[in-house]
């Protein structure tokens, strides 16, 4: 079978490289490539990025964001309406309701070109292959110069990031991009005097820069539009981040949260429980799985359900806003791709992305607020 051409000449392409050393189950980082597709069919392996540690906690994510470039009209649904009433020049100013499965987004073409040029400076020093844990005093000129060039590319895609958190329409995006600036910079001004510990805020950097874009190619390939209507959305949040200053937005954890001790042991149980499902080939759709294929996919599915339910409930534990609408929005997608695996679609992988890099990043982000 081959996989239906993309929307667009250039497509978008899973979120396949940077995984570390500790996960040789997902394979060696990947090259990011020109213009593949959603996972490939048979033949060229894709690979699930879901669960706990290996790609969440202890090591954090290196560059695997999503390249892509939405295209024209991709988007479904109607946006939260603009609000003139209260001055706000933000468009997501009266988008205080439940979080749901995005459908369209005014700022996705932009944010692929901004993940597209980040993604190709950070591949051009080799990014998602270096060792982390060496600090600044211990570099070798190639070291360093990689940082550096790094240092440039994240400073030139967080100054772009900042027109897109007004003119976003939904909530979370605006968060999303928010604090991909805040985590951007915090780790920019590492790097002069870099340690092991300060990864983490690399991992949140890029663990959000991916959600931003598997929301944005969940919508541009049309699996968002066809599984939004037909999942629940949740209770309202108890509280909202303010909107705040695009231009110097901080850090949604500065300290731990309460949660933050519980966050890992569940995505940990989460990737112990579906160790043989991750195993499976997401560029095989479901109407191509063998028997032993569907019945591992059948297995996983309450799993699935019962870890978005857990995951909700933990985030709305937390006393802050932007944790909550993170772990509801992860939750929300998780349910999606529950509801799409009986009848599950390449272009469902992105359901499944977006869940898993939220959570990544609010895992990331509770490591780099205990450092």
């Amino acid at each position: 079978m081959s996989v239906p051409p993309p929307p667009n000449q250039w497509g978008s392409q899973p979120p396949t490289g940077g995984q570390p050393a500790s996960a040789p189950q997902w394979g060696p980082p990947q090259p990011w490539g020109p213009p593949p597709g959603p996972p490939p069919s048979r033949g060229g392996k894709g690979k699930w990025i879901f669960g706990g540690i290996a790609l969440l906690a202890v090591i954090a994510v290196t560059v695997v964001i999503t390249v892509l470039v939405v295209g024209k009209g991709s988007g479904g649904g109607e946006s939260p309406t603009p609000t003139t009433a209260n001055g706000s020049d933000f468009a997501s100013a009266n988008d205080k309701g439940p979080v749901g499965i995005i459908t369209e987004d005014p700022t996705c073409d932009a944010w692929g070109r901004i993940a597209r040029e980040y993604s190709a400076q950070s591949e051009s020093v080799q990014w998602a292959a270096r060792d982390q844990t060496v600090p600044t005093d211990a570099w070798t000129p190639e070291q360093r110069s990689m940082y550096e060039t790094v240092e440039k590319a994240l400073n030139s895609a967080t100054d772009q990031a900042k027109s897109l958190v007004k003119l976003t329409t939904h909530r979370v995006m605006r968060q999303l991009y928010g604090q991909f600036i805040a985590y951007g910079r915090a780790f920019s001004e590492t790097i002069p005097r870099y340690t092991a510990d300060d990864r983490f805020l690399a991992g949140a950097t890029d663990g959000i820069a991916s959600a931003l874009a598997a929301i944005c190619s969940a919508i541009d390939y049309r699996s968002a539009q066809t599984i939004g209507p037909l999942i629940t959305n949740p209770d309202p949040p108890s509280q909202l981040a303010p909107l705040g200053d695009p231009a110097d937005p901080p850090r949604f954890l500065s300290k731990p949260d309460a949660v933050c001790q519980e966050w890992t042991p569940l995505v940990e149980k989460f990737d112990a429980d579906t160790a043989e499902w991750r195993e499976t080939d997401p560029a095989i759709p479901a109407t191509q799985w063998s028997p032993q294929e569907k019945a591992v996919n059948d297995q996983v599915a309450p799993i699935m359900a019962a870890q978005a339910d857990a995951l909700e409930e933990l985030a709305r534990r937390s006393d802050n806003p932007t944790l909550q609408d993170f772990g509801v929005l992860g939750a929300v997608y998780q349910r999606g791709f529950v509801k799409a695996l009986p009848n599950y679609t390449t272009a469902d992988f992105y359901l499944s992305q977006a869940s898993a890099y939220l959570a990544a990043s609010v895992n990331s982000a509770c490591k780099g607020a205990a450092g």
